[in-house]
């Protein structure tokens, strides 16, 4: 279920700020999204998987937190994020 390390490697290069940044909340919000997109196709198959969907859940307000810190701290790096994962509708 975890990221692949080339996966992994790809997310933080297309949302990085520099080479070296791994913290920042895009890259974070970027990894997570790709988590949670794996984590919901796993669940398709295993719906009685109780203990990934409490993960899943917990992945989801982690996510959530890192993008209302980001809207808070910079509106136009939160709204880029938003339209490059296509997270609101």
């Amino acid at each position: 279920m975890a990221l692949k390390k080339a996966d992994k490697t790809a997310i933080i290069t297309r949302f990085h700020k520099n080479a070296k940044d791994t913290g920042s909340p895009e890259v974070q919000i970027a990894l997570l999204t790709n988590r949670i997109n794996q984590l919901v196709d796993h669940l398709k198959g295993h719906k009685q998987d109780n203990h990934s969907r409490r993960g899943l859940l917990r992945m989801v307000g982690e996510r959530r937190r890192h993008l209302t810190y980001l809207s808070k701290k910079d509106a136009t790096r939160y709204k880029e994020i938003v339209a490059n994962l296509g997270l609101r509708k």
